[in-house]
């Protein structure tokens, strides 16, 4: 049997949810699909599109913690339509831009968030 899958979410610690799900709106266009309490009393954001979400899961105290299970994650990535207006975005979000690539098969550059998440940004188009 040859199952073919998608990625239906991907689950990660953030300091400040309602912080980054407002930057995945503005970079992605997403919306918050649902929202409510957590493991340990922290608080959960599912901000996504309506088949896929990044869970922000924001521990009790809002200090961001480490998984251990989670060390060996490089990036996440990200396609975007515009990637000049989605690096603007990552800009006014106080966020730096760096490593940028023109090369097959797209455009990319990475950002590192607030919590020391990696996330790679690129453009097809």
């Amino acid at each position: 049997m040859n199952a073919i899958a998608r990625i239906e979410h991907v689950n990660i610690t953030t300091s400040d949810g309602p912080r980054m799900a407002g930057l995945l709106e503005k970079l992605c266009g997403w919306h918050r699909r649902w929202e409510g309490p957590a493991l340990n009393g922290g608080h959960s954001i599912h901000f996504g599109s309506d088949r896929t979400y990044v869970a922000l899961y924001t521990p009790k105290g809002g200090i961001a913690g480490h998984f251990a299970k989670g060390e060996p994650l490089n990036h996440i990535g990200l396609e975007v339509d515009d990637i000049d207006a989605a690096e603007r975005v990552v800009v006014e979000a106080g966020l730096e831009p760096f490593n940028h690539g023109d090369y097959e098969p797209g455009r990319r550059f990475y950002f590192f968030d607030w919590d020391g998440i990696e996330w790679e940004v690129i453009s097809y188009a």
